[in-house]
């Protein structure tokens, strides 16, 4: 069987065409190479399930009902329980499963003799994890292949078919299931991934020694929690090849520490910028290198920028609540650029939560009749979160009791637990991809700016981030005005001052219909704007690069998918068209000024203190 026999069903499936001297790539030529190589694997396997236990023994790590594997047997239980609670349900649910397995069998065996098959869509779908050729050529592979995904498929159909489950408890199962059917793909397993097999016969299983090392390594890098590393992060160093843009921190409070940044221009826009990044992660996304750095690029066109960098928080902080934050962190800010310029108003910008904090502030703000905030930027940031997205599986009064626990045990919230959260939404691309590439193939993922901040975790206080999880996530009561600040309720109808408010199309975070959403609640005008890719790759996507895409349209009113539909595009970064949208609303100019001007002495260079701190 070497000819390649013509595919007439069209798939350039067929088993005809499978030379028998493929195989030889999975041939083992050492058997004791490989024997004392595999040994040599279970050793460091070892020594990584010693890594794992140490930390539990000595009592410095519980495991505590909050695991997420508590909420997900639960959850399927219910899913399970609808199915097996009437014999006919059940017996449905094995036959489709069943008639599904005897098509893929039918299908291989018609194959092996010559005869054109032609699959069906969903047998064919256009999933990288499966772009090696042996998935098609070779009969196991594409065997196995196909018994996947129709099981996976069919899991995911029981979620869906399920009557009688509430909405939360449906998405949940649904997020579970996938998670599931992602980690039990036959990609991640060595005998099972064709990739991975040839690389451990070519290398008499070196690969899987230097992969259990390197697991080892970075179970004892978390501490005795798995630390997945996505890039190789002896390459970077904030302040050294991160976070370059020079500046001065220019005031420092318990939560956060105040930088301004030197200008580069000979004259400035009189109203300064000011800069409301996320505590979920550091600051420097938006100051990576020179060429993606928004902050290096807002300096360049004539803004006096000040970012907050807040502090990555430990037990002293364990009461500082949401109301801290904004008084500690946004209005000790604003206190700070007034006595640097003697300008009383700002143009803010927030990103993801750090926009959902300017928002409730500048609330508040309207209640107090304080204008020192003339403008608002939000970037993917929710105000209602009613599509909140997969974070929502992670909400219900039972986590959130069990995170409260947790939290007021050690005063925060583990980075690492928000990390392994943000990962599995993004499971297929953030977690199983490394664990196949560093564990099964022993190799040391590449040098990327992105992932090492992305892996630059940090604490939530206590106090804030219950805070956070109850009035957004669980109550939305942002939205509803039912959010008390200082002993108030607060309205986002209030905020008068004129919005542009961004979403990315590909946002997983702050999905675009939940944005979108958000956008009707402001009181005043709104530009809604939508851009190209993800919750990262959609905000800091400078000019230059000509990536991408954004799409500004008329009034935000009616469904998201409408707005849409109408939307006028251009063509790549939305950065220019903010600019324009801040010059239209005051474009005075003052001549250029130094950090800290002068009433206050610079207290560090620029990125501080506080972004250095690690977990």
């Amino acid at each position: 069987m070497t000819e390649k026999t013509e595919d007439k069903g069209g798939t350039g499936q067929e088993f005809p065409g499978f030379d028998p001297k493929s195989v030889e790539a999975y041939m083992v030529r050492d058997p004791h190479a490989l024997a004392m190589n595999v040994a040599r694997a279970l050793e460091n396997l070892g020594k990584a399930a010693s890594e794992w236990l140490k930390p539990r023994e000595s009592g410095e790590i519980v495991d505590s009902a909050a695991d997420p594997m508590t909420d997900l047997v639960k959850t399927l239980s219910k899913v399970t329980e609808y199915w097996i609670s009437d014999p006919k349900r059940t017996l449905e649910a094995q036959t489709l499963l069943f008639s599904s397995y005897m098509g893929i069998w039918m299908r291989s065996l018609s194959r092996f003799s010559g005869q054109p098959v032609e699959l069906a869509p969903e047998m064919l779908p256009n999933d990288k994890r499966f772009a090696d050729p042996d998935w098609v050529k070779n009969p196991f592979f594409a065997f196995l292949k196909q018994v996947y995904l129709v099981t996976a498929s069919w899991a995911e159909k029981l979620v869906s078919d399920a009557e009688g489950l509430d909405e939360h408890t449906r998405h949940k199962a649904a997020f579970y299931v996938k998670q599931i059917t992602s980690a039990l793909s036959p990609v991640n397993f060595a005998l099972t991934n064709p990739e991975v097999y040839r690389e451990t016969i070519a290398t008499s299983g070196a690969n899987l020694v230097a992969g259990m090392k390197m697991l080892a390594e970075d179970i004892a890098a978390g501490g005795g929690e798995l630390r997945l590393r996505h890039t190789d992060a002896t390459k970077f160093a904030i302040g050294h090849n991160l976070a370059l843009t020079p500046g001065k921190v220019i005031a420092q409070s318990d939560i956060c520490e105040i930088l301004q940044y030197e200008p580069s221009t000979e004259t400035v826009l009189k109203r300064p910028l000011m800069i409301v990044p996320p505590w979920i992660n550091k600051f420097y996304i938006l100051d990576l290198n020179p060429q993606k750095s928004f902050i290096k690029w807002c300096v360049d066109r004539g803004h006096t920028v000040f970012v907050i960098s807040w502090v990555n928080p430990d037990e002293r902080h364990a009461r500082k609540d949401w109301e801290s934050y904004m008084r500690e962190g946004i209005d000790f800010a604003l206190t700070t650029i007034e006595k640097a310029t003697g300008e009383k108003q700002v143009n803010a910008v927030g990103y993801c939560v750090g926009g959902t904090l300017l928002a409730a502030t500048l609330a508040y703000h309207a209640k107090q009749k304080n204008r020192r905030i003339a403008s608002a930027t939000f970037l993917t940031t929710q105000v209602d979160f009613t599509h909140a997205g997969d974070l929502k599986v992670f909400v219900d009064e039972e986590q959130i009791a069990a995170i409260e626990k947790q939290m007021d045990a050690a005063g925060f919230l583990e980075g690492s637990k928000m990390a392994t959260a943000f990962n599995m939404l993004r499971a297929s691309e953030l977690i199983w991809p490394y664990v196949v590439n560093n564990y099964l193939r022993g190799q040391e993922p590449p040098p990327f700016d992105l992932l090492y901040w992305n892996s630059d975790s940090t604490r939530m206080a206590a106090a804030n981030h219950a805070y956070y999880l109850r009035n957004c996530y669980l109550s939305n009561n942002l939205s509803k005005g039912e959010m008390k600040l200082g002993g108030k309720l607060v309205s986002l109808k209030d905020i008068k001052i004129p919005v542009y408010n961004l979403a990315t199309r590909e946002d997983h975070i702050a999905p675009p219909k939940s944005v979108f959403l958000g956008s009707s609640l402001f009181g005043g005008p709104v530009d809604f704007v939508l851009t190209g890719s993800g919750h990262i790759a959609g905000v800091v996507n400078p000019p230059d690069k000509q990536k991408y895409q954004y799409w500004t349209g008329g009034k935000v009113k009616g469904d998201f998918e409408d707005w849409f539909a109408k939307a006028e595009e251009s063509k790549g970064s939305w950065w220019p068209h903010w600019h324009q949208w801040i010059e239209a609303k005051d474009d005075a100019q003052v001549p250029a000024r130094k950090p800290g001007g002068s009433a206050l002495n610079a207290i560090a260079d620029a990125p501080g203190t506080y972004v250095l701190a690690r977990i």
